[in-house]
């Protein structure tokens, strides 16, 4: 006998449907809820252009997630789908059956597919996903703006032709259709061009942007004023943004110009910037500009002052942090209480805290163990390629023992591994490695930490991705 589970019900009768087209398209009107995802996916997948038309114009839920089943862009089916929007959009009121109000292009619509699929048990179902009802259903009420979400990546000089088509289709259509981008991403595009596809699409809709590119300051000020328009963002990175060979006066108004509108994103809650060159001396305009706390601040491979690091100690909205990524700052040359005042301030709700190729010394991890030992919420503690001797490395692991919470701990291979001219030598490490895990016995709580290689011995890297664990 086979173990295949045999076809369900629900399935069987959209298959037997979609063999006569013009009777599905019949009968829409009087099909249960349940039936449409598979109809819908039986008719996507046999490319049955006339079946999607019309189910679209019938679809019994607010989403329609054709992201979700689109592994790449497909400019036949999106055809059909337009098509039958077109229908819906032409009519004053919305068809009995129908309650489609968003048509999400944008690959997070899995789940749904998945459990009416039966491939996945159903938890529940949000709003936009739920079944109308049969009282909602006989109302007729007047059509509202279809929202269209896409994620937009700028990585050419021109948009992809799916891409071009789909805004050309909203932008003939404005009134009745907006492009809505939860996500921007711009890798390359010059900013001509991205000023002019921006200004197609409802800023206030994305909630994530991501300028991962190597741009000039110039750039960021151009920007910024449409990044201000962007009032629902809730995460910002920014990549490699380096400060022209400007005067001071000029790079100072840039930095202004972007930092201005900061202020108009009220939800801003994560925002990383990895190699920052116009920030160093700056932070504090920065971070004066944040209008609610960050549960998220990455500040990586950048040269900060000690006024940059004294600013962030004090900063009222980074008091509530969950995450902290300072990796690649040097702050050999700073206090060490300055960052010892800030894991205090986050002590009761850090939960992953990265201080990677910080050329941390003894001197500097000896003074901020107090204030780590205090964060009791901490998941994951990165410090690798700074430099530790055997006997800190004690007092670290004594140090945090306590944390319960903490899973993750990746720390750097002991100073004495290494020869006086920096050659790890490996007839030593095998001895200190038995020491840290006889250290991690006499502590007596069950734990794993995983030891980097510095430079790591495969790639030459500073920070090792092939880690050694110590159990």
């Amino acid at each position: 006998m086979s173990d295949r589970t045999p076809p369900r019900l629900l399935d069987l009768a959209a298959i037997s449907l979609l063999r006569d087209e013009a009777l599905t398209i019949s009968t829409l009107e009087y099909l249960p809820t349940e039936l449409f995802p598979s109809l819908f996916m039986g008719a996507f997948y046999g490319r049955r252009m006339e079946t999607l038309k019309a189910l679209v114009q019938a679809w019994p839920f607010v989403c329609l997630p054709l992201g979700g089943l689109m592994q790449k862009p497909h400019r036949r089916t999106l055809q059909a789908v337009l098509d039958g929007l077109d229908v819906l959009l032409a009519q004053e009121v919305r068809p009995r059956r129908c309650r489609l109000r968003v048509l999400d292009l944008q690959n997070t619509g899995q789940n749904f597919w998945r459990m009416w699929s039966g491939a996945k048990a159903r938890a529940g179902s949000s709003s936009s996903m739920a079944p109308v009802t049969e009282n909602s259903s006989r109302t007729e009420q007047p059509l509202a703006p279809l929202k269209v979400f896409i994620e937009l990546h700028l990585k050419k000089r021109t948009l992809g032709k799916f891409f071009t088509y789909l805004i050309r289709w909203v932008e003939q259509r404005k009134g009745s259709a907006h492009l809505c981008y939860r996500k921007l991403e711009i890798v390359s595009m010059p900013k001509e061009n991205i000023k002019e596809v921006l200004s197609m699409v409802q800023l206030d809709c994305i909630q994530e942007v991501e300028l991962n590119c190597t741009c000039k300051l110039s750039t960021l000020g151009v920007f910024a004023p449409l990044l201000g328009d962007m009032i629902n963002v809730q995460r910002l990175r920014l990549s490699h943004v380096h400060a022209s060979p400007f005067a001071e006066q000029e790079q100072q108004q840039h930095v202004v110009q972007f930092t201005s509108q900061i202020l108009r994103l009220h939800h801003l809650r994560d925002l990383c910037m990895e190699s920052p060159s116009f920030l160093e001396g700056r932070l504090d305009q920065m971070l004066r500009c944040l209008v609610t706390p960050l549960d998220n601040l990455a500040i990586t491979n950048c040269l900060l002052t000690e006024s940059d690091l004294t600013h962030l100690s004090q900063c009222p909205n980074v008091s509530q942090l969950k995450k902290l990524n300072l990796s690649g700052v040097t702050l050999t040359n700073f206090s060490p209480e300055l960052l010892q005042v800030l894991l205090e301030k986050v002590a009761t709700t850090l939960q992953e805290l990265d201080l990677d190729l910080c050329r941390i010394l003894d001197p500097h991890l000896e003074a901020i163990l107090p204030a780590l030992s205090r964060c009791s919420q901490l998941r994951s503690l990165s410090i690798c390629g700074n430099f530790f001797s055997v006997a800190v490395m004690e007092k670290l692991l004594g140090h945090t023992t306590g944390l319960l919470s903490l899973r993750e701990e990746l720390y750097p291979v002991p100073l004495e591994s290494y020869s006086s001219q920096g050659v790890l030598l490996l007839e030593r490490l095998v001895p200190l490695q038995n020491e840290l895990l006889e250290i991690l016995r006499d502590l007596g709580r069950p734990r794993s930490i995983w030891i980097s290689l510095r430079p790591c011995p495969y790639c030459g890297d500073d920070k090792c991705v092939h880690m050694e664990p110590a159990l």
